[in-house]
């Protein structure tokens, strides 16, 4: 089966999806062909794509790159940035997370400002323009930590885009100022914040995320974070965690609940899919998930999100560090059009059984760009282009 959908990924000839719309059944040929009008998929059309297999799933993936292609062209970007993940001391104990630690294992670790501005500048003088600074939840932290770890940042590359705290260190930076969330992102802003990691998403059903970890955010939390960033004009990711014990029902109600968010308040950049990384997770150890995602999972995740946000979110991106170059390849013929960031380090994906690498040069992504026979383009946090590389 991978062998074939590979095969699909490689050979989208002229005409091939024309072929297949009149040989698979015509309810699934149907959705694809509003798909391709542009017209909105509601949950069954949703669903319906999700649960594609063989021939009717070859034609998802031909139709969702046929849509990227008349949406965004064939130009794939990438941004130049820095991952710095600031501590990996966390109470929280994520059963999907291998990143945390306890305060007194050896290898936990709490960069100090210092620390903190010497990586910032590092990365400017390499060329970067992003720090995408996220961290675990240590307990005692100083209220007011976050917006000064920003102003440290700013101090010391003050043309620096700070993409920063997922929502999850937003409600838990609430919880220790006891300010109001609005006040305390106006705060960050102010600070020098200039958009928000859309993850803690994981899956967006309270259900599922009860049993990935019983004091994760509700679904609701996650909302009212990311809708209130939006409102004040902070723009953020968007993102869904798959592969381990969610339904392509949960796929279908996540994108749709991420496609309604967009439809008010216009602020998501992106959306990202993320491959479940097992292997050294409680999660998976446990037995309570599958051992990440299947290929077919990874194109029809991809797919899927091109064609359900189509209009709404027009930037799909590969997340390179949780997959293999070839499935990130294949990913991109399916609908995508990003690449993500260099990061220059990574630290979360790695540490649960990672091994696509933690840091990918520019040199790097032009030459997978190029081999898909796409065109390479650095651009900036929120896709404005820097340099197209023709």
């Amino acid at each position: 089966m991978i062998s074939e959908l590979m095969n699909t990924v490689a050979s989208n000839e002229p005409g091939k999806l024309d072929a297949l719309m009149s040989q698979i059944d015509s309810r699934t040929a149907r959705t694809l062909d509003h798909a391709l009008r542009g017209e909105e998929l509601n949950f069954e059309d949703g669903l319906r794509l999700a649960q594609t297999t063989g021939a009717e799933l070859e034609a998802l993936i031909l139709a969702a790159d046929r849509v990227r292609r008349e949406r965004v062209g064939d130009v794939v970007t990438y941004v130049v940035n820095r991952n710095i993940n600031f501590t990996n001391v966390c109470f929280v104990g994520c059963r999907f997370c291998a990143f945390s630690r306890a305060p007194r294992e050896k290898d936990a670790y709490f960069h100090s400002f210092e620390e903190i501005a010497r990586r910032s500048k590092e990365a400017w003088e390499l060329g970067a323009r992003e720090v995408c600074v996220q961290g675990g939840l240590p307990r005692d932290l100083d209220a007011y930590y976050y917006c000064d770890l920003l102003k440290v940042i700013k101090q010391a590359t003050p043309d620096m885009h700070i993409h920063a705290f997922s929502p999850m260190e937003v409600v838990y930076g609430v919880e220790l100022t006891g300010m109001m969330l609005r006040d305390y992102l106006a705060m960050l802003k102010d600070a020098g914040l200039g958009t928000l990691p859309g993850t803690a998403a994981e899956i967006l059903d309270d259900e599922v995320r009860h049993k990935i970890e019983r004091i994760k955010l509700k679904t609701r939390e996650w909302v009212d974070v990311i809708t209130t960033a939006h409102r004040l004009g902070i723009p953020t990711t968007s993102t869904m965690m798959y592969g381990h014990l969610e339904s392509e029902e949960h796929w279908v109600r996540h994108m749709l609940l991420l496609r309604d968010i967009q439809k008010e308040t216009g602020g998501f950049t992106e959306f990202v899919p993320l491959g479940f990384v097992h292997e050294f997770t409680q999660l998976y150890r446990s037995g309570d998930a599958r051992p990440g995602p299947r290929m077919e999972e990874h194109l029809k995740v991809h797919a899927l999100s091109r064609l359900m946000l189509q209009g709404w979110i027009d930037n799909i991106q590969v997340s390179w560090v949780k997959i293999s170059r070839e499935v990130a390849q294949a990913c991109l013929c399916a609908g995508a059009n990003d690449y993500g960031g260099t990061l220059m380090e990574e630290n979360i994906s790695r540490l649960a059984g990672s091994t696509s690498g933690q840091y990918m040069a520019v040199e790097e992504f032009h030459e997978r760009i190029r081999e898909l026979g796409r065109v390479p383009a650095e651009r900036t946090t929120l896709y404005g282009i820097v340099k197209l590389f023709e």
